[in-house]
């Protein structure tokens, strides 16, 4: 026991050296590299397509409508400057992420594949049984099996020439607040991440996590709700035991929490861009306001008691 106590002491030391070698260390050349992004109609997935093309990089923006206005706009950019191409890309689709592996590799530059990004994602809100199978399927489908179907197609690139991969995540991975088929699919996705950031270390490939906090304003992930809608898609089960005014007050309560995000998307492209040009990338960027952070630490170091009665409490105002 007495053994560990000289490197407790030291860790703090350790941690300074290592961001003082992470600041002054050059970060990469993005020149040659190509990176392939999924879910680039809006959003994250967008910024971030058009930051990494005028920084340097070849990006491959997968698109879920192709002919969107999204899309429009990033074929727009890649017709001035000639770097990046946008491609249909239905993560949910054997067939789509394969097309889209055969594009990239007939269309690599000369330092080849370094990077994947696994943005796709969807979101909604609702109490457990007020969700149906079909919608349960969908997001695990969207958010989960998604990203792992991409990863899988492009592992044998990424090994090569020892990228990076990169996870959306977010601070939802450790609690809930009435989006719970949310947060199961990003906790889900941390783990599997865990495991692979391990399993790649002996090829040279890094893996990351981005956890952001509320960005509700600066994407289009989640749309404001209307409770009209959740009480017409209930059951006669869920309708026997909640009433209209309930539904009413928890869409009020969850419009609330949207209109309360951050319009700074850039916040959360830039842990992406460190996540993918940086020297010694961080294994998770948490990319969320104090309030937010402070949710996760209690949830990660207190009995789970202590959790259930904060949530409550801010469930119950």
């Amino acid at each position: 026991m007495w053994a560990a106590g000289p490197l407790l002491l030291l860790l703090p030391l350790l941690l300074l050296l290592l961001r003082r070698w992470r600041l002054g260390t050059a970060r990469l050349d993005p020149s040659g590299r190509a990176v392939l992004i999924t879910g680039c109609d809006s959003g994250f997935g967008h910024l971030l397509a058009l930051r990494l093309h005028r920084l340097g990089f070849t990006v491959f923006a997968g698109c879920l409508c192709p002919g969107g206005a999204g899309a429009r706009r990033l074929q727009r950019e890649g017709e001035t400057r000639g770097r990046l191409r946008v491609l249909p890309l239905d993560v949910t689709c054997d067939r789509d992420v394969l097309a889209a592996k055969e594009l990239v590799l007939s269309h690599l530059p000369e330092r080849g594949f370094w990077g994947l990004v696994n943005n796709a994602g969807i979101s909604t809100f609702g109490e457990t049984g007020w969700l149906s199978m079909e919608k349960y399927e969908k997001f695990a489908d969207v958010n989960l099996l998604g990203s792992i179907r991409t990863t899988l197609a492009f592992l044998p690139l990424l090994r090569k020439y020892k990228g990076r991969i990169v996870f959306m995540s977010s601070i939802i991975a450790y609690f809930t607040l009435g989006n719970g088929i949310y947060s199961m699919t990003k906790a889900a996705i941390e783990k599997f991440c865990d495991a692979l950031r391990l399993e790649m270390k002996k090829f040279g490939v890094q893996v990351c996590i981005i956890q952001p906090g509320n960005y509700a304003r600066s994407t289009k992930i989640q749309p404001l709700i209307s409770a009209e809608e959740i009480w017409n898609e209930l059951s006669e089960e869920e309708k026997a035991v909640y009433n209209k005014e309930y539904v009413q007050e928890r869409a009020n309560f969850f419009n609330s929490i949207l209109s309360e995000g951050s319009a700074n998307g850039d916040e959360v492209v830039d842990a992406m861009v460190d996540a993918l040009t940086s020297p010694a990338p961080k294994a998770r960027y948490m990319v969320a306001k104090l309030k937010e952070k402070a949710l996760v630490f209690v949830c990660a170091l207190f009995p789970t008691v202590v959790m259930d009665s904060v949530l409550s409490y801010a469930l119950s105002k």
